[in-house]
Parts: C-alpha cells; sequence; structure tokens
C-alpha cells in the first residue's frame, strides 16, 4: 500500500471507511437495543409462562449472536485498519487523547462478548434468574460501550473549548473529561440509544416474520406486534433529541445544513441537507410500513417485508452517518484538524517554511511520480520531473484525503476545462482561505509555500490537460524537492 496516502481508485479511502462504517453501525446498535429486547422479552415469556416465546427467543439469540459477535466484531476492526490508512494523524490524536477511555470500553467489549456467549450456550443450562442476570449483564455492557465510543466520537465535531485551549502544549490529554462530555455528547447518546431500540425492533422483526402463520398464528401476531413497539419510541423522541443536537452545534457548521434548507427552491441543496432529507423521508417510510404492513397485518408479515424495512433502516442509517461525517467540514477534528490532517495552528508554519518540508509523512529520499495520465518520457527535464513530483507530493498529502483522480469528488471533472491559469487561481483562492471565500465552510485552506503551491498547479495541469511543460526561472528557484 502507498501508505500513508491511501489512494483507492474510484471509491476514495473516505468511502472505504464510509461502507464499513455504516455496515458496522447498523450491526452494533442492534447490539446494543438487541441486548435489552432478549432479556425483557425472555422476562415477558416467563412472567405468562409462555414456552413458544421461549422457543422463538432462543432462536433469535442465536441469529442474535452471529451477526454481533462475528460481522460486528470484524467490521469494528476493520474501521481501525481503514481510518489508521486514510487519516494517520487523526487516528494517532483519538488514541493519544482517549487511550484509557478505550482501554475502559475494551473492558466493557470483553465482558460483553462472554456474556453473549454464556447467554446463549446457558440457555438449557442455567437457572432461569441467573440467566436473565446474565442477559442484563450483557445489555449493561453493550450500552456502557456505546457510552464511550459517543464521547470520542462527539469529541469530533466539538472538542470543547477547554480541550481547544490546551491543543498543541502536550497537555491535551489533561482535559480528558472536558473533551468526552463535549457539547454534542449528551443529545448525540440519547439519539443513539434511541436508534438501538429502533434497531432491536427492525432485527427482531426478521426474525419473528419467518415463523410459520399456520403451524403458530398467535405467536407470529403477537411477537410481530411486540417488536414492532420497539420502533415507537425512536420516532416519537428523535425530532426532540435531533433540535437538541442541532442546538449544541456550532454555528458555523449548522450554517451547511440551514444554506441547504434556504436553497431549496433554487435546487442547490449541500450534501448535508440533502442527507438529513433522506433520513426524515426514510424514517416516515419505516413508521407507515410497519403500521401497515406489521401491525395491522401481522400474521402476512414475511421476511421480504422484513427486508424491506431493513433497507429503509439502512438507508436512514447511512444517511444520518454521512450527514454527521459532513457536519465536521472542513474538519476531521472540529476547529483542531481539518480533514487532510493538517492541524490548523500548522498552517502559517506551513506556509512559511514549507509544507513538504514538514510534514512527517512526507520524509521519504524517493518519493515514486505516478502522474496517471501522463507519460514521461526520457525527454522532459529532470527538473520537470522533480517539481511534478513535489507537486504530486502535494496532491497526496493535502488533496487525496477526500478526492479521487477519476472517481468519487474526481479533480479530473472539477477542474475539467480550466487552463493552468485557471488551475492557479482557484488554488491560490484556497490558499489565501479569505473569510468571504466559497471554499472555506468545507474544504481545509492549502498550505504551502509559494513554490510548492505552483507545483501543485503544474502537476494539476499535467494530470487534467496532458500539459508538462518547463518553467526555467520557477523552477531553478523550487530546485529538487528536499525530502
Amino acid at each position: 500500500m502507498n501508505y500513508p496516502f491511501w489512494d483507492v481508485p474510484l471509491l476514495g479511502s473516505g468511502w472505504i471507511i464510509g461502507l464499513i462504517a455504516i455496515f458496522h453501525v447498523m450491526i452494533s446498535h442492534f447490539a446494543v437495543g438487541g441486548g435489552f429486547y432478549l432479556p425483557m422479552a425472555e422476562a415477558k415469556a416467563i412472567r405468562e409462562g409462555r414456552e413458544d416465546w421461549l422457543r422463538a427467543i432462543r432462536g433469535h439469540a442465536r441469529f442474535f449472536i452471529i451477526l454481533t459477535g462475528v460481522f460486528g466484531a470484524v467490521s469494528g476492526v476493520g474501521i481501525w485498519f481503514a481510518i489508521g490508512l486514510a487519516h494517520p494523524e487523526s487516528t494517532s490524536t483519538l488514541i493519544h487523547n482517549f487511550v484509557f477511555g478505550w482501554a475502559i470500553e475494551w473492558v466493557f467489549f470483553i465482558v460483553e462478548l462472554t456474556a453473549a456467549a454464556v447467554y446463549y450456550y446457558g440457555w438449557d443450562v442455567l437457572p432461569r434468574r441467573i440467566h436473565l442476570i446474565v442477559g442484563w449483564i450483557y445489555a449493561f455492557c453493550a450500552w456502557m460501550s456505546l457510552v464511550i465510543i459517543n464521547g470520542i466520537l462527539t469529541f469530533m465535531l466539538t472538542p470543547g473549548a477547554s480541550w481547544l485551549g490546551a491543543a498543541g502544549t502536550g497537555q491535551e490529554a489533561t482535559y480528558f473529561w472536558q473533551a468526552f462530555f463535549n457539547p454534542t455528547y449528551f443529545p448525540s447518546l440519547v439519539l443513539r440509544t434511541l436508534v438501538c431500540i429502533s434497531m432491536a425492533g427492525v432485527y427482531a422483526l426478521i426474525t419473528a416474520s419467518r415463523i410459520d402463520p399456520l403451524a403458530e398464528p398467535q405467536l407470529k401476531d403477537e411477537l410481530i406486534r411486540w417488536s414492532a413497539k420497539w420502533l415507537l419510541p425512536s420516532f416519537i423522541l428523535v425530532p426532540i433529541g435531533f433540535f437538541w443536537y442541532l442546538a449544541s452545534v456550532p454555528e458555523s457548521q449548522r450554517a451547511l445544513l440551514n444554506l441547504g434548507i434556504s436553497t431549496i427552491g433554487q435546487g442547490t441543496f449541500t450534501q448535508v441537507t440533502r442527507a438529513a432529507t433522506v433520513v426524515v423521508m426514510t424514517s416516515a417510510t419505516i413508521l407507515a410500513f410497519v403500521y401497515f404492513s406489521a401491525w395491522r397485518n401481522s400474521r402476512h408479515f414475511n421476511l421480504g417485508r422484513a427486508l424491506c424495512v431493513l433497507f429503509l433502516a439502512f438507508a436512514a442509517t447511512a444517511s444520518a452517518e454521512h450527514s454527521r461525517e459532513m457536519l465536521r467540514k472542513p474538519f476531521v477534528v472540529g476547529e483542531h484538524m481539518y480533514s487532510n490532517g493538517i492541524r490548523k495552528q500548522e498552517v502559517e508554519k506551513f506556509n512559511r517554511e514549507g509544507y513538504l518540508a514538514n510534514s512527517m509523512w512526507l520524509q521519504t529520499d524517493t518519493p515514486p511520480v505516478s502522474l496517471r495520465r501522463v507519460a514521461l518520457s526520457e525527454r522532459v527535464e529532470p527538473d520537470v520531473t522533480a517539481n511534478l513530483a513535489r507537486g504530486e507530493l502535494m496532491f497526496r498529502g493535502q488533496c487525496l484525503a477526500c478526492h479521487t483522480v477519476d472517481g468519487y469528488r474526481p479533480i479530473a471533472r472539477l477542474l475539467q476545462g480550466r487552463d493552468r491559469q485557471s488551475i492557479g487561481s482557484f488554488l491560490k483562492t484556497l490558499h489565501e482561505n479569505k473569510p468571504d471565500s466559497p471554499y472555506r465552510s468545507y474544504m481545509p485552506p492549502l498550505v504551502g509555500t509559494p513554490d510548492e503551491v505552483e507545483a501543485l498547479t503544474d502537476y494539476l495541469d499535467a494530470l487534467i490537460n496532458h500539459n508538462v511543460k518547463s518553467r526555467p526561472s520557477q523552477l531553478a528557484q523550487a530546485g529538487k524537492p528536499s525530502f
């Protein structure tokens, strides 16, 4: 791999993280909500003396432990692998600042996995009272994992004034609790807990839908209806939690959503507004579909309909997570680190001393020159090759985290039709990063010396327009790359 510049063709590294994360969130939220569903359903069955319920719940427990214990755990590891490649700087920040938080989370996670195994395999071995206690131990530990991870996830959007005041001093970890209980922590925890509860109902509908309505009509009717009720708290309380969450988001980030809402008539939605709209529409569709298809027609609710609900839940979850990610733009850690790994406090230094000379990821003696669309022949002057190598490293270090060449957010399409002068003007706008710049709210500033910006201009001109030309006066000043 070309670590630390993870160049994923077409999709880009961001979408690799996104796809793994959405898959993981769909399972991990079920792991929390389902942890409450199982002991509550079991307690209800014991209280009412329903052996048919206990048999059905045991089947659901088997589905639960396979999905969460295997696919949930593997996708969680996949997220760490992906973010470590795509965003090594931000991953390092999260690890160093929350090292004890991660340790606490891992303790809960280990107890959670152990309790899940004991709960399922001890179904016919443990006394019912002990078995229920194990189920509640699992539920508590699963929710506590969410409590810990939620603090770290919300920190990335709103690290808080106290932590930001210490950023760069080496004393960041002393503000652990201020960073953990950041402004969006509690509204996010409420929202995610509600989503976990609804996910428990969504997945329970899948296993309940497979009950034979001819053999056990009453059991299917009762389990479908009882599972459908788990979706109600989410749909009733999520709007309240959502407005609470928005009120906690910094005005600068909330402006991205407001801009999209205010320009609906012009058709110029921002991405975050589009995603938020999908969340609202799919959530309303789920509520209507479950009411008419599951609640009112429970005995005919089959697996196909249950999978439709799951697909809608997937769309809502994916859009919600995308909205949360987009709200952070242009940062990966709010007001501290830009999405390309450059810290806000480093911008001046990089502009003065050079990006290539100071970035820890660019200390290499033989940087490769790929130039995907440019065939560098032997007749190209060495100085030109060296200059293009500098430009490529600027591109890989500052652009590749969010853009690809030909795929998602493609540079080739964004700069299509621009000549070298136009590309240079665009980069100058990003470099100056003035308050009135149309790109300031969602793109990081371009950092580096004027020569480095010129090298990036040449590289993009070569990449887009296949234009490889020597500029003797500027190349003489730039010299060969200093790595």
